[in-house]
């Protein structure tokens, strides 16, 4: 089993049920299991479209998939929740990204490891950080300090 990390965000919708409904189907993907999850953030939307605000999560997996495999179920399921990919960064029912899978580091057409972005993203490091173990950690606590992102971050209860 290789521990994984997933980010989720969604802007339309039931914003909270669509994290819950991701996350079960994440759980229901043979090869997956969900071992930790981070609290929901309410984030500043970027890349510049006009939207409502997020909600974003990550999650701790085990997984005997490999990175395409598993990469390729996000996609189902994003698909199953109704993602339309019509404006680069614009809103959307449920976004899941795969954020670090292993110690793996690659970067071929259809996926970079660990995401290409994750630094630049406040919004992913910060819930990234609770779910962090063994080497991860410092890497994403320097990442945090370092963040070029000042967009606000806070706790999302309802």
């Amino acid at each position: 089993m290789t521990e994984a990390y997933v980010g989720l965000g969604t802007n339309l919708g039931a914003r909270a049920d669509n994290l819950r409904r991701a996350i079960a189907a994440l759980a229901a993907v043979p090869g997956v299991q969900v071992v930790r999850t981070s609290l929901v953030y309410e984030t500043q939307p970027v890349g510049g479209v006009p939207q409502d605000d997020y909600l974003n999560q990550v999650v701790a997996i085990e997984t005997t998939l490999p990175p395409r495999a598993l990469l390729a179920r996000l996609h189902l399921i994003e698909a199953q929740l109704h993602r339309q990919r019509i404006v680069r960064w614009g809103p959307r029912t449920v976004d899941l990204d795969l954020l670090a899978y292993g110690q793996v580091h690659q970067r071929t057409p259809e996926l970079t490891l660990p995401h290409p972005e994750l630094a630049n993203r406040r919004f992913v490091l910060v819930p990234l950080l609770e779910v962090a173990r063994g080497t991860l950690t410092p890497v994403v606590t320097r990442m945090l300090a370092q963040t070029p992102d000042r967009n606000w971050v806070r706790p999302y209860f309802k």
